[in-house]
Formats: structure tokens, sequence, C-alpha cells
């Protein structure tokens, strides 16, 4: 159920909107099926081909900046049609069940890519992708699901629907239930359904039963529909307490320095201003084009230059992720009706300084795909002279058109050719042999250099073997001829290298991400806000920590808490978890080569990819954990980067023997170690490690505000009596020379439960506590007589 009075006013804004705009910006979706209509044959001799031309329509359904399912399951189909073909037969199987069909499409769709995904990071068949093959297939049955827009649909006519993140199948079943109900509200409505009619062609699906036309004005109420904000529910603009101290004239003599203010910085604030001053970095990738990522690192670097450039206070980062950005914004959480996650607002003397300069020449939209006159360009690094690694993201860089010699670069009129706003592929040559970065031409050459900056370091570089593998790449500049430094790309061979590219460094998906406090840590963690304030302190201080303690204590679910807690919000996207091993190496955690079909192959590991990763988005913190830290041989896994973790030393560059490319650990990475006390068997920790972390003592949380709170909840007098036992037991462990506080029993064996029963109670002290005391006591059996008939006693 639905409030069909709240549909009526969308239906309203919508018919208004629909001949003006509407139709010809979403017109492509009857004419997506139609094609697929006309093309599919399940039986097709040729199934690839089939396939291809049946999806040859669906545009942007099928593929984004940072998803391509289409492009995926036509190589898939490629690979192994008889497969593929398969997997759409089942998928189009009507006496199945929806949600199982769709399940087993992405199962399948993993197997195949283990199979030919040739290193490929995603294959891109989920929900939203294969919910349209269905729509294509059954378009009088089925509608696209998104989950962002279904939920903003349901929640804009107060359905009693709901979607959770995670809860797939409810999802996939109460979206088609919602939509067939606003589906048959919309039938009743003859002048939207006459309207819609009249602008059918011969190219469009007639759509008899409008479940193409329900799904566009889900989109339109996801998208277009206007909401009234409340003004009361936005947050005040952060910091009220720090200001760069610029005037007008102080920005307008900035914003005319090109060292500063790059073209693309330029860009950057004109988009904003013709935003109203105030924008997420998703609306203006959304209106005005490029990544969420080059306004948001594009900022993060302008600020640097400008705090370079005079001396100007900086925020401490103490809070928000937000050193840098107050030098140009104010900012505050985004509404639940703007797209992103943050908005800022252009400082006001920054904002009346850009109505006093020209900005004319400076582009307002990215130039779309389609227009001739972008350039697209293949740039060589020398890494014995210079490193695309060595740059910052944001970071412009000057190149001669000249070499020391005085002569011309070969190739000497692709650096004529190059404009500002050109995309720009970073290679290094030898001993590289990889593409590292994606730029951008900053300035057009003056006659003796040209300009360039970089927008992104690939966490995982491409090798050069791998593009030389691809027919499609065969004809290249670089491949021709490889003596030079600048090549000039077609658009069909950028496009496909950024592609490739994506598939192993994706875009971080555009998500909602829920927030988290310091109150939600301490309620579930069982810490006192003190220690939680002095946990806090130390990890930004020495920026590594190790948590330590006997098992049970919460070390492990601690730490992915304290990230959370650190970044205010729960964004997994920006932890990573691993656990060291005896067998566990430098190959694993920085780079190797690990071997191949034929031969071996140099292989990136989980820190090196990670630390590029958050070198991308310097504005933020992100945090690196690693479980059961002292199990593995750690000088062997760290390497020369036991210098390079610690505090004193982040941001510097070394040169990594395996690839010859530099190589820094970003100040925005925290490491967090857990380690057991308890593991006799484990030596103790490598010296040379041990003061490049501090240790934190994680202690049982008994007599914790949290879980004394929680053990009431419970209300059960023989948990109650058990823990008193345990305390008793903890004080006797801490008095025991052979043990010690290290050894002392756990919290967490307790925790978990909504409701407390004697038999779980009984599990817990028979098959945890019990043998854990007899390993402690080996040699002190009656010790462990003694506590096994204290601690049973509690259920006579």
């Amino acid at each position: 159920m639905f409030d069909k009075f709240r549909l009526k006013d969308v239906l309203a804004q919508y018919k208004e909107d629909f001949v003006v705009t509407q139709w010809g910006n979403e017109r492509y979706k009857w004419e997506a099926i139609k094609c697929f209509q006309d093309n599919w044959d399940i039986n097709a001799e040729d199934f690839p081909d089939m396939l291809s031309n049946s999806l040859s329509k669906t545009m942007n359904l099928l593929a984004s900046m940072n998803n391509f399912p289409r492009r995926m399951i036509k190589k898939f189909a490629k690979m192994s049609p008889e497969e593929v073909r398969a997997m759409f037969i089942s998928l189009f199987d009507e006496t199945r069940d929806v949600y199982e069909r769709i399940d087993e499409f992405k199962m399948k769709s993993s197997i195949m890519l283990e199979k030919y995904g040739n290193g490929a990071g995603q294959h891109f068949q989920y929900e939203n992708a294969i919910s349209t093959y269905l729509w294509l297939r059954y378009p009088d049955k089925y509608y696209i699901y998104k989950y962002g827009e279904v939920k903003t649909v349901a929640d804009e006519l107060e359905s009693d629907y709901r979607f959770k993140k995670g809860a797939y199948a409810d999802n996939i079943r109460n979206f088609y239930k919602l939509y067939d109900e606003i589906c048959e509200e919309i039938k009743q409505d003859n002048e939207l359904v006459n309207i819609f009619k009249s602008q059918l062609t011969d190219t469009c699906y007639t759509d008899p039963e409008l479940r193409t036309l329900t799904l566009d004005i889900g989109f339109y109420i996801s998208r277009s529909y206007s909401k009234v904000n409340d003004s009361e529910n936005k947050a005040e603009w952060f910091p009220q307490d720090y200001n760069p101290g610029f005037s007008e004239e102080d920005w307008i003599v900035l914003l005319n320095d090109s060292n500063v203010f790059t073209t693309g910085s330029l860009e950057i604030m004109k988009r904003l201003k013709d935003y109203g001053g105030e924008a997420t970095c998703t609306q203006l990738s959304i209106k005005y084009g490029e990544s969420k990522n080059f306004y948001n690192s594009g900022s993060t670097s302008l600020a640097k230059r400008i705090v370079e450039k005079t001396g100007c206070p900086v925020m401490q980062k103490d809070t928000e992720n937000s050193k840098w950005w107050p030098v140009l914004y104010m900012g505050r959480p985004a509404n639940n009706d703007e797209e992103g996650s943050y908005v800022w607002k252009l400082r006001e003397e920054l904002f009346n300084a850009l109505e006093q300069i020209d900005l004319s020449k400076i582009s307002l939209f990215v130039q779309s795909e389609e227009e001739e006159d972008r350039g697209y360009w293949w740039l060589n690094a020398n890494p014995k002279i210079w490193s695309f690694s060595d740059m910052a993201v944001g970071e412009a860089q000057s190149y001669t058109l000249y070499n020391d010699a005085g002569n011309k670069r070969r190739v000497f009129q692709n650096f004529l050719d190059a404009k500002a706003g050109d995309y720009v592929i970073g290679y290094e040559s030898n001993p590289v042999k990889q593409i590292v970065a994606i730029g951008k031409i900053s300035s057009e050459q003056d006659g003796e250099k040209i300009f360039f900056e970089k927008l992104e370091g690939l966490s995982t570089p491409i090798d050069y073997q791998v593009l030389k593998s691809y027919p499609e790449l065969e004809k290249m500049e670089f491949f021709v001829n490889p003596n030079g430094s600048l090549f000039k790309l077609t658009k069909g061979e950028y496009d496909f290298i950024f592609d490739l590219i994506r598939e192993d460094n994706p875009v971080r998906n555009e998500k909602a991400i829920d927030s988290y406090s310091k109150e939600e840590f301490l309620d579930i963690v069982y810490m006192s806000e003190e220690k939680y304030e002095e946990l806090v302190a130390v990890l930004k201080n020495k920026k590594n920590i190790i948590l330590q303690g006997a098992p049970g204590v919460g070390k492990t679910f601690s730490a992915n808490r304290l990230a959370y807690a650190m970044m205010r919000e729960k964004d997994d996207d920006r932890i990573e978890f691993v656990q060291f091993h005896q067998n566990y190496s430098y190959e694993d955690f920085v780079m190797g080569y690990k071997p191949v079909e034929d031969g071996f192959e140099l292989k990136y590991g989980v820190f090196y990819r990670f630390c590029q990763k958050a070198s991308n988005h310097p504005d933020k913190d992100y945090f690196f954990i690693i479980d059961e830290i002292n199990r593995g041989n750690l000088s062997k896994i760290f390497g020369e980067l036991l210098m390079l973790i610690e505090k004193d030393y982040r941001g510097k560059k070394i040169t990594l023997a395996y690839n010859g490319l530099s190589f820094t650990v970003p100040e925005n990475l925290y490491i967090i170690g857990m380690m057991n006390t308890a593991d006799r068997s484990l030596a103790m920790i490598d010296y040379a490690l041990r003061r490049r972390f501090s240790f934190f003592d994680m202690k049982p949380g008994f007599n914790t505000e949290g879980f004394i709170r929680y053990q009431k909840s419970l209300n059960s007098d023989t948990l109650n009596e058990l823990i008193l036992k345990v305390n008793d037991l903890n004080e006797e462990i801490k008095k025991d020379k052979s043990l010690g506080p290290g050894f002392c029993i756990g919290h967490s064996y307790f925790c978990g439960k909504d409701v407390c029963t004697d038999e779980w109670l009984h599990e817990v002290v028979n098959y945890d506590i019990l043998p854990m005391l007899r390993e402690y006591w080996f040699d002190e059996s009656d010790n462990v007589i003694r506590w096994e008939s204290i601690l049973r006693g509690v259920f006579q």
C-alpha cells in the first residue's frame, strides 16, 4: 500500500514535464525494448552476435562510468556462448521464482568471471543488470530494479513496503509488488495514458501494460520530482571557528595565479558557482561531468597549493576529515533528498571574487564523448628521470617540448595538438612497462612546455603485455612506433584502455552511508569513554597501533568499529582487513611475481593497492586492519615498508625493488593490528616493528556501563552469578605469576544474545572457558578441578 494522493501529485507534475523534457530524454527505454524484441532469438546460431544486437540500444541502462554489465556479458558470450545461452534460458524460465533466477544468474556470472575474466575484478551482473534483462524480455511484466531509486519512491509515496540494504530477496519481491500497485493506479489516469500514446513512434515498444511508463515515473520521482526541504533538518555549516583569512582582493590575486588555480581548479570553481555556490561532488559530477574524485581530490590539492603559496592557517585534522577543504568551503552533511554525502559551499569572499574574474574560457560542462575535438593521449614517463608515482593526485607538472640537447621531441606535432581538457593515459616505460595513472592536459603548450595533472593513480596498474594481447589496440600509435613521449589515441582506443583500467580499478560505487558515533561505539564495544578517547588519541598520534589482549576481549570486533567511529560513518570501502599467518609474505602484502600460464607475472599485494586507493582520496581517512599480526614474519612481510609506515616517514617516497616505481604510505592511512597475549606458541613481536607501533591493552569489559546495561537487559540470575565467578577467576589469573592480566577471560563470550538461557551458559563454560583453563594450568590440575567445580556450581 502507498499514499495514492501523493502519487496523484507526482503524476500532475510528470504530465507537465512529459512532452517538454521527459519523453525526449527517456524515449530510448521504449526503443531499447523494441530493439531487443526484434533481435532476440535464444536459438540463434551466432549467439554472441545476436546478444550484441539485442542489447545495442540499451545505452546507460547497461553501462555507466564504473559499471559495465553489457560489455562483460558480451565478453562472456564470446568466450563461451553455450554457457551464456544456458544462463539466459534459465533466467527467462517463468515457471521459477524470480529471485531464485536472479540469484542463480549472479552465481553463474561469478563462475564465468573466474574462468574467463582474465583477472577482471567484477562481472557487473547484479540485480540492476539482471532485472534489466528480464524487463527487456518480458516488458509487460517486469521493471528495472535499482535499490536507491525504489527506496526513494517508497519513501516519497509513504509506502508500507520496506527496503533494507543487503535484503536482496525481500527487496526484489517488494519492488515488483509496489510497482505493480503503482502501475494499476497509472492505468486509471486516462489523460496521462493518452499523452503517452500520442508520443509513441514505430521505433518504440507500445507498452500496452504501461510497465515501462511506470518504471519511468519511478525514475522521475527519484531524480526530478520536487521535494520540499525541511530547513530545520539542515545541519549547521562547518567549521564555525576557522577562516583562512583571505579578502576578496586576496582571492582575485590567487585566482589569476595559474600555478595555484590550474585549469582543472577553475573548472571546479566555475561549476560550483554555477550550481548556486553549494553542491556535493556527486551533484557536480552528474550535472557537469568528470568523476566525483575529480572534485574531491582536486579541491584538496588546490587547498594545499594555496596554503603552500600563502602560509595561511589550516584546520587541525581532528574532525570530519577536514584539514584542507575548509580553506575553500564551508560544509555540512547532505540531506536525504540530495545526491551525495556532503555539501560544500564556497566561502563568501571566494564566491564574490569569482564574480569579478573572466571565466569565459573555462569549460562549464565536460565535453560529451561524441565531440570530435576532445583529444586523447598516451604519455610515457621514464622512471629513471621522472615518474607518475611521484605525483600526488591533483598535482600539475610540466613536460618540455624540447630535449636537453634543444631538439624537438619525437612526434612534435602531438605536443602542438594537445589541448587543455584532453585526457591522458599515464604509462611508465622500462623497467616498469605499465599504465599507472590517468591524467588530463591542464594547459596547452606555451612554446616551451605542456602542462598536465594527475587525476588518479591506479591501485592495480595495467601491464604492457596485457595491452599488447588485444587486437583492438594493435594499430595504436605507441605500438606502431614506440619511439617518443606523447602519442595520440583514438577515442575508441582510449575507451578500450579505460574499460580495462576500470575492470581492475573500479570507481567506488555511490551509496548511502550510515553515520556512526562515539556513543554507538561505546554502546557495543564495552569500553569506558575515557579509554576510548585515549585509544583514539594514541592512534591519531602514532598512526599505527596494536590492540593486545587475551581471547574474548573484543579486539577484532573493536578494531572495525574504531575505524567507523573515527570516520564518523560506516564506510567499509575505506577499511581493508587481512589476517597474518606463518606463510604470509611480502609478495602477498606488497608485490611479487606469481606463476601464470606461460611464466611469471608481477602481482600487486593488498597493502600496495590499499595505499594507492587511500592516496587517491587524501582528505579521507583509511584503515588497514591486521588480525593476528604477531603470527607472521613481520620483517619479511613489511620489508622496506618498515620505515615508511612510521609516522615521521609518511608521505616520503622510496623506490621499490620489484617494479622500480616510487612508493609511499599516505598520511591518511591508519594501521590497526590485533595480538593475542595468551598464545604461548607465538614469539614476541619484532623490536624493529614494535617501536613503530603503540600498544593498547584490551581488558575484559564486565564492569563497563555498556556491558552492565546489556547484562541487565538479559535479566538472568544465572548470568549475574556466573559473571561474578568469572570476575573472581580473573583476579586469580592476574595474580598467577605464570599468567597475569593478559590471560584474563574476556567479556565477548557472553555477548551477542537477546535471550539468555542456562543451556547457552553451560556451553560457554564447558566449551570455551574450561578448555582455556586446562591450557593455562596444564601442570596444575588442582586449579582446573577447583574452578570447574565453582563455575559448574553456578547451575546447581
